[in-house]
């Protein structure tokens, strides 16, 4: 049949992943650094991948392809959903990806100890790795941070983590996307607020844009705020 789908010009792809990301039918995916519309049927021609384009690089195109198939979408997305719950099963799985509550003395600061005093609170804290549904959830300030901003910040664990359950990702690197694993977190989940910390590049959008839409799929309303760190490692707002 003959409808509207998504081209990508890959001589324009920049490959910050912004598209793969932001496509929730999962008909994007990154491919040796680019940009590929991988599963035709997977696209819906809505073009939420069409906006955060840094480069322009992504156009409609009236050409013959299969029909969108939602029911497969749907699968792929439960396939994936309980692939992740059975990797985190604790029987037989990987020790790096079992669960642990930390108990920080919020009172020990580096100051007093003459060291700097690690904030983290729990384990894993990889969006891919950690369950959807943990204790360290229950009560949670939630920090959804990008993996670049501890090193790229000084004052992350003060600043940013201390207090908090904090979960982090690339969506460049990891090249998938979170809106429906951040939905379950939040939908299911006792979650005080969210913080959200992405750095100035445009890749880090994927990031603000899951969490976001999230918050919005979960039905609740929690407060939240979203916080920009410069490459140089100041924060911007």
């Amino acid at each position: 049949m003959i409808r509207k789908i998504t081209h990508i010009d890959e001589e324009k792809c920049n490959g910050c992943g912004i598209c793969a990301s932001a496509c929730h039918e999962g008909a994007i995916e990154m491919v040796n650094g680019k940009a590929k519309l991988v599963r035709e049927n997977f696209c819906d021609g809505f073009g939420d991948c069409l906006p955060g384009c840094p480069t322009g690089a992504i156009t409609f195109e009236e050409r013959e392809a299969p029909a969108y198939d939602e029911k497969a979408v749907q699968q792929a997305k439960e396939k994936k959903r309980m692939d992740e719950t059975n990797h985190m099963r604790h029987e037989g799985g990987c020790p790096g990806s079992r669960m642990a509550r930390f108990e920080r003395c919020e009172e020990e600061t580096p100051v007093a100890t003459g060291k700097p005093v690690s904030r983290l609170g729990q384990w894993p804290c990889q969006i891919k790795l950690v369950p959807t549904q943990a204790p360290f959830f229950d009560g949670a300030k939630l920090l959804i941070a990008a993996d670049c901003t501890a090193y790229a910040c000084a004052g992350m664990h003060e600043d940013f983590m201390k207090g908090k359950i904090t979960i982090i990702g690339c969506p460049k690197l990891d090249a998938v996307d979170y809106t429906d694993k951040l939905t379950a977190i939040i939908r299911d989940n006792d979650i005080k607020s969210v913080t959200v910390v992405r750095m100035e590049v445009p890749c880090c959008g994927g990031l603000q844009r899951a969490a976001e839409k999230a918050l919005q799929d979960s039905g609740k309303f929690i407060p939240w705020q979203v916080v920009t760190i410069s490459t140089d490692g100041r924060i911007l707002d």
